[in-house]
């Protein structure tokens, strides 16, 4: 376990206290590109000299990943059917991983939705709950966000203390209710296993689904309500899976100022075009396309039209695509990696990180030059993760 004090040290169990080093010989990511020069920290924040060096010839030195939307938590507190009934042990399993991929900030994408069971209204209480217990524990900035299901009309004012009780800083409009089928009179595909997951009868699930739909109309008043109390409130919105230029336009109208996952070029274009902000998915461009089909994101990224990549629901994905856009020739490794690190940085109005500038959190990946696997992860200047070489190095730098 890693804690703070004023100086650093190793002692038999590995504990490291507050960090200040010099790390040296490494490659360090800037604006311009990999340069190899000194990169120093202390108290948690980058500074011009001073610590004790650590050799790191054979690494490059980065920012830290910052993830702006990720839900592969959800495993780790849902095995299967149920839930754990410690979700703090759950959040530290989550962390654990987040660290091990290099995200140094994480926003944790919880529903609040009919879908019930781990996204339902009532878990989203717990999550945050535990969320809240135990932030000062783990290394790594845990964030929360809420997905709001927009068709939920009787939960609004519910949803609106919720956010307010644990000031969720960060919510998401989100519409899964399958109003395509719905109004063909067609049964919703796999009905059964989603009525399982909401501990649901099948036929109770599909009067709960056609009476939302048949409510549609009452739905844009209500949300964009919803969305100015928020907003006043210092709430960031978000929308999700935009599929059309009206979708872009109505949110914008209703001061929602991120777009995740844009389903088509239409609507990717419209966000750009509307001044929102895009978040596109890891996993799509590691998989060279969406999973279900919509606009690819290695295309509005050659567009221009991405500010972010988020993990979506895959957590190694983050890193994976950013070299893989620098690689497919789209930017340079710095303009790549910026998609994970300053871009959703600046989206979240975090000022303080994404870069290596002198001033802001030593949010710091090191990954191994040749193979570019990651080999530590530093949050606010305290080790999250490390493994290999690099470890017997930090501890002869001690010696």
């Amino acid at each position: 376990m890693i804690s703070r004090c004023s100086t650093w040290s190793w002692g038999k169990n590995l504990e490291m206290s507050e960090l200040a080093l010099r790390l040296v010989g490494g490659e360090v990511l800037g604006p311009d590109g990999l340069a190899r020069e000194p990169l120093s920290f202390s108290d948690g924040i980058i500074c011009e000299a001073g610590g004790r060096e650590v050799n790191l010839s054979g690494y490059m030195v980065l920012p830290g990943l910052v993830d702006i939307h990720g839900d592969g938590f959800e495993r780790h507190l849902a095995m299967r059917r149920g839930a754990m009934k410690d979700l703090g042990a759950g959040l530290r399993a989550a962390e654990a991983e987040l660290a091990a991929n290099g995200i140094t900030t994480a926003v944790m994408a919880q529903f609040f939705s009919w879908e019930g069971g781990y996204r339902s209204a009532e878990f989203a209480a717990q999550f945050l709950e535990a969320l809240a217990r135990i932030a000062g524990e783990v290394v790594t900035d845990l964030r929360a966000q809420l997905r709001f299901e927009t068709h939920m009309l009787e939960d609004y004012a519910r949803f609106e203390a919720l956010v307010a009780q644990y000031g969720v800083e960060y919510v998401v409009f989100n519409d899964h209710v399958p109003h395509e089928r719905l109004a063909k009179g067609l049964v919703p595909r796999r009905l059964n296993g989603m009525a399982l997951k909401s501990r649901r009868s099948p036929e109770k699930l599909h009067n709960l689904l056609q009476k939302m739909h048949s409510e549609s109309e009452l739905v844009p008043a209500a949300v964009a309500g919803l969305a100015e109390r928020l907003a006043l409130q210092g709430v960031k919105l978000g929308s999700h899976d935009d599929k059309t230029h009206e979708d872009c336009l109505f949110w914008q109208r209703a001061g929602v100022t991120l777009s995740e996952f844009p389903e088509t070029l239409e609507a990717g274009e419209a966000a750009r075009t509307l001044g929102t902000g895009v978040i596109l998915g890891a996993p799509n461009v590691v998989r060279g396309g969406s999973h279900n089909g919509n606009v690819s994101a290695v295309d509005l990224i050659a567009m221009g039209h991405c500010d972010a990549l988020a993990s979506d629901y895959h957590y190694p994905s983050l890193r994976r695509a950013a070299f893989f856009v620098e690689q497919a020739g789209l930017c340079n490794l710095a303009s790549a990696w910026a998609l994970v690190s300053s871009g959703p940085a600046r989206l979240l109005g975090l000022e303080d990180r994404g870069t290596l500038a002198i001033g802001q959190r030593a949010d710091v990946v090191i990954m191994e030059a040749e193979s570019r696997r990651l080999a530590a992860t530093i949050a606010g200047g305290r080790i999250s993760y490390m493994s290999g070489d690099i470890a017997k190095r930090f501890i002869q730098s001690g010696n």
